[in-house]
């Protein structure tokens, strides 16, 4: 027996049990060798007049014998030679097929695309094989030989027989073991039946570019026998025949113009399971120091799963068409979790395992190309396709928000232009950018509510008091709506008509448009305001100075309002925001009424400390109501204007979608009032 060279025992240890995560990924590496066999043969062919071969015959086979536990992976490449045998699988982490392609790197050119480099992954035969049998026949010899090995020690090397070039691996597999303690044993069997076998070659080898071939069994109906009478049923009878199981040809490999968009649906729909084809389809190929193929798909609907804890984002990335990872994370940012799709670069630094890269910085490049492309493949959509676009807002909208607030805002210039809301003034979904362009002038603020429904949200007195100043509201019915407008702070509109401080620039800026000068535009940043907070400034002069003289003359009832709702509120104000309500609640400080709500219906939303909104509630000193609480307080009758404060304070909270504190107190007032 020959001994391994190196540190063998320990590291040929090391290359069948610790390097890679999964132990089917063995037939993924071995039928690559084989590939960069057949590869090595169709070079040779290429640059040797000699060595004649026929294109179409060039193949890899797979078969198993269930009796026999052994699986067979054949190819008719270049094969190998004694010596051959003896340095590429009896020395550890020596490749051949690296050494191959530096020897000619720069002649082999696209007709060749050889996939090892490390020369470990034939070893990966031993996580499910007891012995591994190499019989392989060099192209243009005479002689094969035998390469044999349990993987322990040694190997042996012996003279054999083969009808032609090529090489035959054959694995005999490890007996089952059965699980112990409640931890599950290793069921072996399942690589010894055809399914197993197809399944995996079509997850991991599906591209290769040769044919993958093996024996499977289909039935077929037998012929009816003449004397069948009229009762005859048909029967039907087993065969077996020879199937390409692999589809060799990448569709993104393909030049986008060669490919029918039924051809990218059908694709996206079998190889993600969904049954409606995608709104959007992305093609491209990236050049220079890292080349790649990408093909993407924005789905036509959400999966069930898309906001739950398990769901697992990520594009498909294969190497030299043969697949690393399944779902690589790194290749997508969060708020751009429902893309599906393959990348596939044969540049990309692997390790040893050929399951994760060993460069996170070529990762991370790929990752900024392709989010630019989808962030731009979304923006054609919005602006040539928008219901399809509003479709695939109300699917995928949330993440997108959600992008901006888990960023802090750093996103929000990617992103906050993809956005939609709904228009009050409108009354339909507008982005930003849109309700920016048709602003009153002198507007310098973009205004919204925030709550659970837009029918609730356009009755509200703070929604309809702005309205009808001629400002617009965007009604923000998700969670995440107002934690991601905080987020931004603000938002930059773009190319807008430029506002002049004082009217002689502006009638020059006239006079300059109606001489034929372009209009002159500017970058406005614009405040994102909840109409519910205290701060919008939007009261005119006169108004302003009604409210301050109403505060002073009942400064005293307002005290008495604030003292009789004992510490629910900071204060009691005169409001200038009011038309027709008698009052409303609206808050100080960062927090919000409705973020306050989101907040509690969360998983610490009962703990104590938990934070709540400085309330305000705010009187409308036009309405009758008011009259009737100034009456009461000049008559000294301080229970009816605890009574007048808690049934204001209540009716408030309920009209912004909250339970009173006490429902059955509430109910007892307007009893008690009756």
């Amino acid at each position: 027996m020959r001994k391994f060279k190196t540190e063998s025992k320990k590291l040929l240890d090391l290359m069948i049990n610790s390097i890679y995560t999964h132990q089917e990924i063995f037939l993924r590496e071995l039928i690559s060798n084989a590939s960069d066999a057949v590869d090595k043969l169709n070079f040779k062919s290429l640059t040797d007049e000699s060595a004649h071969i026929e294109q179409g015959d060039l193949a890899i086979r797979i078969a198993f014998d269930k009796d026999a536990r052994t699986i067979t992976i054949s190819d008719n490449g270049i094969g190998m030679t004694e010596a051959e045998l003896e340095k590429n699988l009896g020395t550890i982490a020596h490749s051949g097929s690296e050494e191959f392609k530096e020897a000619n790197a720069e002649s082999q050119g696209d007709a060749v695309d050889i996939i090892g480099q490390f020369g470990v992954g034939f070893y990966s035969a031993f996580m499910v094989a007891s012995k591994v049998r190499v019989v392989s026949r060099a192209f243009g010899e005479d002689e094969a030989h035998v390469w044999e090995s349990d993987g322990l020690e040694g190997y042996t090397i012996e003279p054999g027989e083969r009808a032609e070039h090529g090489t035959d691996v054959i694995l005999t597999l490890r007996e089952n073991v059965p699980g112990e303690n409640g931890e599950e044993g290793e069921n072996y069997d399942r690589y010894l039946s055809e399914w197993g076998l197809k399944d995996l070659i079509h997850r991991y080898s599906n591209y290769v570019r040769y044919p993958i071939q093996m024996m499977v069994t289909k039935s077929r109906q037998k012929p009816k026998p003449e004397d069948a009478g009229d009762d005859y049923q048909p029967e039907y009878e087993d065969y077996e025949e020879l199937e390409t199981i692999n589809s060799m040809t990448p569709i993104w490999k393909k030049r986008s113009g060669d490919v029918s968009q039924e051809d990218y649906d059908e694709f996206y729909k079998s190889t993600f399971h969904d049954f409606e084809k995608p709104a959007r389809t992305i093609s491209f190929h990236a050049e220079g120091t890292l080349e790649y193929d990408a093909l993407l798909f924005i789905p036509g609907r959400a999966p069930f799963d898309l906001y739950s804890k398990d769901y697992e984002k990520g594009l498909a990335l294969y190497s030299s068409n043969v697949m690393i990872q399944e779902k690589c994370g790194e290749l997508l940012p969060d708020y751009y979790n429902f893309v599906r799709g393959v990348v596939d670069s044969a540049d990309v630094s692997l390790n040893i395992s050929r399951e994760t890269l060993q460069h996170d910085r070529q990762l991370k490049a790929i990752a900024r190309r392709v989010e630019k492309k989808i962030t731009s493949e979304l923006e054609a959509m919005r602006d040539e396709d928008r219901a399809t676009y509003e479709k695939f807002f109300e699917n995928f909208g949330r993440g997108l928000k959600y992008g901006i607030y888990a960023s802090y805002g750093m996103k929000a210039s990617e992103l906050a232009d993809l956005l939609l809301f709904w228009s009050a003034k409108e009354q339909k979904m507008v982005t930003l950018a849109e309700y920016a362009r048709v602003m009153p002038e002198g507007q310098k603020a973009i205004y919204f509510a925030a709550g659970d429904s837009r029918e609730r949200l356009e009755k509200m007195p703070v929604v309809t008091g702005v309205l009808s100043r001629g400002y617009d509201v965007l009604l923000c019915t998700q969670d995440v709506d107002e934690f991601t407008f905080q987020s931004m702070r603000e938002y930059v509109a773009r190319d807008l008509p430029k506002v002049y401080e004082d009217d002689a620039a502006r009638e020059a800026a006239e006079k300059a448009a109606a001489d034929g000068a372009e209009p002159e535009l500017e970058d406005r940043h614009l405040e994102l305001k909840n109409v519910a907070s205290g701060d919008l400034d939007l009261a005119t002069e006169d108004e302003k100075k009604e409210a301050e003289e109403a505060s002073r003359e009942h400064a005293d009832l307002f005290g008495a309002m604030k003292g009789a709702l004992d510490g629910k509120v900071e204060k009691v104000a005169v409001s200038s925001r009011l038309t027709d309500a008698p009052a409303c609640i609206t808050t100080e400080g960062p927090l919000s009424l409705e973020m306050e709500k989101v907040l509690k219906r969360g998983p610490e939303g009962d703990v104590e400390g938990m934070p709540t909104a400085q309330r305000v509630l705010e009187l409308n000193a036009k309405h009758p109501v008011f009259g009737k609480l100034v009456a009461a307080k000049e008559a000294g009758d301080d229970d009816k204007v605890k009574l007048y404060a808690g049934l204001l304070y209540d009716q408030a909270l309920l009209v912004e979608g909250i339970l009173p504190d006490d429902p059955v107190a509430f109910a007892q007032s307007i009893c008690e009032l009756m």
